[in-house]
């Protein structure tokens, strides 16, 4: 069973998003300010986070931020419609993906669902395969990433863009592409999600990230894994 931490300042959606992620199969941890969620993270195992943004006291955005310095687990964020320049600052921050309010509980539910699929397959035990490109080394059996030697820490979805890039070097991909097969999800006019997270697997791959040498933009088209030699 999955535990799902639900954190809003409104009880009401707190208890309706319950509902529907009972009936799932979920087992959910309520919490009402990002103290009340920092400090369900100490007392049980969390594997997927519904983070509203605007709380009184430690809002999402000061928890998330928290959150990353010990966690990788997906943390979906609850954004009001005029809140966009706090949703990028939630994906700066490590988020992995927000749902504007009003929301329906379908949409709710497949993207939970979505993240758990990634986050399962990246915890999971699969057949070794060693991808290698120049100082990149990606174990995908024991999920581990080196860069000149040094192991870097991944989220989900950082280590699930890279693995696609370094399995069709070369290859360009479009921002929808990489949403739809790294997200698995509707593309959304998500341009914003795909350049934040490539923005911050830059930082953790490249010696120089303003001058990357792995990973490329192609103005206009997407962006791609650049074929380098040892």
């Amino acid at each position: 069973m999955y535990n799902i931490l639900v954190c809003d300042d409104d009880r009401d959606i707190v208890s309706a998003l319950s509902v529907y992620l009972t009936g799932e199969g979920y087992r959910v941890l309520p919490a009402y300010t990002g103290q009340e969620a920092l400090d369900w993270m100490e007392r049980e195992e969390v594997h997927l986070i519904l983070m509203d943004i605007m709380m009184p006291g430690l809002d999402g955005l000061a928890a998330t931020e928290r959150l990353r310095e010990r966690s990788n687990v997906p943390v979906i964020l609850l954004t009001a419609k005029s809140e966009d320049c706090d949703k990028v600052q939630g994906l700066n921050l490590g988020a992995d993906d927000y749902v504007t309010k009003p929301f329906s509980p379908t949409e709710v539910l497949a993207r939970v669902k979505s993240q758990l699929r990634r986050y399962t397959v990246l915890g999971g035990r699969q057949e070794e395969t060693l991808l290698i490109n120049g100082g990149i080394e990606m174990n995908d059996r024991d999920k581990r990433v080196t860069v000149d030697g040094q192991e870097r820490s991944l989220t989900p979805l950082e280590y699930n863009i890279l693995r696609l890039l370094l399995l069709h070097p070369g290859q360009v991909f479009s921002t929808r592409q990489l949403y739809e097969r790294v997200w698995k999800d509707a593309f959304y006019g998500s341009e914003n999600t795909v350049a934040v997270h490539i923005r911050h697997l830059r930082e953790k791959i490249e010696i120089d990230p303003g001058n990357p040498r792995y990973l490329k933009v192609v103005w206009g088209v997407g962006y791609k894994m650049e074929r380098v030699k040892r």
